[in-house]
Parts: C-alpha cells; structure tokens; sequence
C-alpha cells in the first residue's frame, strides 16, 4: 500500500481537526456525563442539579426540563460535526476524492476526541418528535454531503460503488460507532483511526486503490505520538 507521510503538522488553533477541551455550560457537562453513565431515562433532574450542586429550580432556570437538556447536547454535537465537515470539505476543494476522505477523517476525528457527546446519538429515540425531527433534519444534511461528493466522484469515475446511497449510510455508521469503543488509553491515535477509516470508507464507496492497495491519501498523515501523551483506542 503505497501511503508514504508527508511531513507531520500540528493544526492550527481553530482548524477543524484542532481540539480543545470540551467547553459546555456546567449543567450541560454533568447532564452529558449523567446520560451516559444511567442513560436518559434513568436520569433525573434532581440527580443532575445535584451533581452541579445547584437547587432544581436553578437549573429550570436555565434549561426548561431534561428533554432542553438532551436535545441541547444533541445539537451542539451535530452542529459541531457539520462545521468541521464543511471546513475540511472546503479546504479539500474540487476533488471528490480529497473531500470524501477530509469529510470521513473529521468525522472520525471528531467521534474520538467528542466521545462522550457522540455517544449521546443513542438517545436520539428519547427525544420528543419536533426535537428529534429537527435533529434527524441536520443528521440528513450531513449524509447528503458525503452522498453528493461520492456521485460526484462516480461521474468522474473515482469511486465505482453501484449503490452510492446505501455505501454512504454505511460509511457513517462505521465511523460514528468509533464513539462505542475508542479509548484514549488504546494502541491507537485518534488520528491512526481515522485514517484507517478513511482507507476503509474509500473501499465501501468503490475507490479501485483501495481494491489494490495502492491507495495515496491526499491529506497529511500524522507521525504517531509518544504512548503517554497521545489519545489511544481500544484494541477490544
């Protein structure tokens, strides 16, 4: 497989492969840890106000009930994902293949280093139908971007899948389970699974190198990192 790095660089501050700790509001963060540890159902808001160490009336407050919190969380994450799918499309340019494979690594990236928002894509069914019509709207827009970009590229002969719709759904659903099992102390970078994925999503989608395994990435691949200081995945 030919896949030679280029030179390592670090992203700059805002890029969309950059990431700073998670910054959400303190009821926000303890609702977000408290819905993946007891799941939403199992949550209440008594349990949340008193993690934040605020009364209940102080948290309605702020968010009208658990349902605000849920679907809150739920769309900063999309919103969040979409921004850095735009940006790496954007910087990818015309070339199909270069902004297929930029979509998929900001995907990845993004499942890894905002695990636990990710995660919360599982309660989807807890949200009542305007919040979750409205979420499923913004998930939607994000598989028509990859699906646009992937029939682009099968009218340029790039990728050759006969069944682009159903490649794309695929697609997604592999990268947004990296959520389910990355670990930060794993084998792997965040960065070293999101170029596997993106070797992997260029197979789904019918890029004849990926067949052959002469695949060339065409973005910049990553040295990897010393083992105490990089975010791992799991190797179960």
């Amino acid at each position: 497989m030919n896949t030679a790095p280029s030179q390592e660089t670090t992203p700059p501050a805002g890029h969309w492969r950059s990431y700073d700790p998670l910054d959400l509001h303190p009821i926000l963060m303890h609702a977000m840890r408290a819905f993946n540890e007891q799941g939403y159902h199992g949550t209440s808001v008594r349990d949340i106000a008193g993690r934040v160490g605020v009364t209940v009336p102080a948290l309605y407050y702020h968010y009208e009930n658990k349902q605000a919190l849920l679907a809150t969380l739920l769309e900063t994450s999309i919103k969040d994902v979409l921004d850095r799918c735009r940006a790496a499309a954007r910087e990818a340019g015309d070339d199909p293949l270069a902004r297929f494979c930029g979509m998929v690594e900001s995907i990845v990236l993004y499942m890894a280093h905002r695990r636990q928002l990710a995660f919360l894509d599982t309660e989807i069914r807890s949200l009542e139908p305007q919040n979750r019509a409205r979420y499923v709207a913004l998930r939607d827009y994000l598989e028509h971007m990859l699906l646009d970009t992937v029939e682009e590229g099968r009218a340029q002969g790039v990728f050759t899948t006969p069944i682009p719709a159903d490649a794309v759904r695929s697609v997604l659903v592999m990268c947004q389970g990296v959520a389910n099992w990355f670990r930060e102390d794993g084998p792997l970078t965040a960065e070293e699974v999101a170029e596997r994925h993106v070797l992997l999503s260029l197979g789904t989608v019918g890029h004849p190198a990926a067949v052959t395994g002469d695949v060339v990435l065409p973005f910049p691949r990553r040295a990897p990192a010393g083992r105490g200081t990089a975010s791992r995945a799991s190797s179960g």
